[in-house]
């Protein structure tokens, strides 16, 4: 159970520098503006979970309200800056960049921003090219293309490395844009930084193509992800409905986690089954997914499959190999699943036609909707402001339409997935009607 010091941020020190966007403020009251030091957003979203607690209120968990502050602790007119984007691609990845050097330089006045190449990687001398300086012209209009401008690396580096890197640079912040390996290296970094005594913030942007990282709200990217993955189910349903015994099998990301999976389904109603990590299925029996699949393809002509990449691991024999980041190589589920369908058809002389999509890739190289680009620049914004207010080893997220600052050994403590028992799964099973069990 999460507690009232799990969700404490630490800070460099007392604040004691005005706030240059004192301008903004204009006529009105100050406390409509600026971020009250004792405003919290409760952790508890429902009555029900606050009286288990049987708590005070003063005693209740709460996050720390992100947004700008009366009072900071950098001052802009002497502060460098540094960005670094890690692990895979997700849509978004340049406006957080962009936002971060455009709400730092416009508003704080800070203008001396480096960018770091291809992740931790770029704070090793020679391994990358060397970092570069970001200004607002340089990153003016950045967010029209997908990727990332720094590259990006999976991997871990030698923090004391790091850190020394940050000290010859004269770096005061660092802002990290990565997922929860990522975050476990900028949580390395802080205590290193603080062995050190050295007054450098790190704060973290989470990056989850597969919206995986829990506390956080929904992640940057996610949405721009699941309405590409919707298309391409789209196109599937199309393919299929042309074909003779069509089944369309859509893979998606999601190691772990099949939020993408579960969202493209709801988004145009077009999958017959959805397959994620969270929910085990079985392929043989009546009620397994090859006689459903069956039956759904005799009764309405044809059928299509959504797969997260990590539906289905404990159908195949577990990989030893592990990629750069530590983790697990994922068997192949999807081409496993094709040859067990076209199997069955063939045994129970049913017409086939297989229609195979994996748009992982081009999901994640894509720039960001127009709604998560908006989201990128309150992120950004919400980071900027906590790191030049002295705080550190935290990441920035959104809980109920609250920017909220989370400790970053709290989001790397686990991991958010999809509930079997909960509405979301609901609804796909509701949508797609197939059964809550195949086995």
């Amino acid at each position: 159970m999460v507690t009232r010091a799990d969700l404490e941020v630490r800070t460099l020190g007392p604040c004691t520098v005005e706030s240059p966007l004192a301008h903004y403020v204009g006529g009105r009251a100050t406390n409509e503006y600026y971020v009250g030091e004792d405003d919290r957003v409760l952790y508890d979203d429902t009555v029900e979970l606050i009286k288990r607690r049987g708590v005070p209120l003063e005693e209740l968990p709460t996050f720390e309200t992100g947004g700008a502050r009366r009072k900071i602790y950098f001052d802009p007119a002497t502060t460098r800056a540094g960005i670094v984007t890690c692990g895979g691609l997700c849509p978004g990845l340049n406006d957080v960049i962009r936002a971060v050097v455009l709400e730092l330089a416009e508003h704080y006045g800070v203008h001396d921003v480096t960018g770091f190449h291809h992740g931790y990687a770029g704070f090793i001398p020679g391994a990358t090219p060397d970092p570069i300086a970001l200004t607002p012209e340089i990153v003016s209009t950045i967010n029209q293309r997908g990727g990332t401008i720094l590259g990006t690396s999976r991997g871990a580096q030698d923090m004391s490395r790091v850190a020394d890197r940050l000290v010859e640079l004269e770096i005061d912040m660092l802002f990290v844009v990565g997922g929860d390996g990522s975050m476990r290296g900028a949580h390395l970094l802080t205590d290193e930084l603080r062995r050190r005594d050295l007054p450098i913030a790190v704060v973290g942007v989470p990056k989850t193509i597969d919206n995986d990282i829990p506390h956080i709200g929904q992640s940057f990217g996610f949405a721009t992800a699941f309405g590409k993955a919707a298309e391409s189910i789209e196109s599937a349903r199309i393919e299929v409905e042309a074909a003779m015994g069509g089944v369309g099998l859509v893979q998606v990301m999601g190691r772990h986690a099949g939020f993408i999976a579960c969202y493209a389904a709801l988004a145009n109603h077009d999958a017959d089954f959805v397959l994620i990590p969270e929910v085990e299925f079985g392929l043989g029996g009546e009620r397994g997914l090859l006689a459903l699949l069956e039956e759904r393809v005799r009764e309405r002509g044809n059928a299509v499959v959504v797969l997260a990449e990590g539906a289905g691991q404990g159908l195949l024999e577990a990989s030893e190999r592990t990629d750069a980041s530590g983790n697990a190589v994922l068997s192949d589920i999807a081409g496993h699943l094709r040859e067990q369908i076209s199997t069955h058809f063939q045994r129970v002389g049913l017409p086939l036609t297989m229609r195979f999509f994996s748009p992982g890739y081009q999901i994640r190289s894509v720039p960001a909707d127009a709604s998560d680009s908006v989201y990128c620049a309150r992120l950004a914004q919400t980071a900027v402001h906590a790191a030049m207010a002295g705080r550190t080893d935290l990441v920035v997220g959104r809980r109920r339409h609250r920017f909220v600052h989370v400790p970053i050994p709290l989001v790397t403590r686990g991991s958010h997935s999809v509930s079997p028992d909960g509405d979301l799964w609901l609804s796909v099973l509701e949508s797609t009607a197939q059964p809550f069990t195949m086995a």
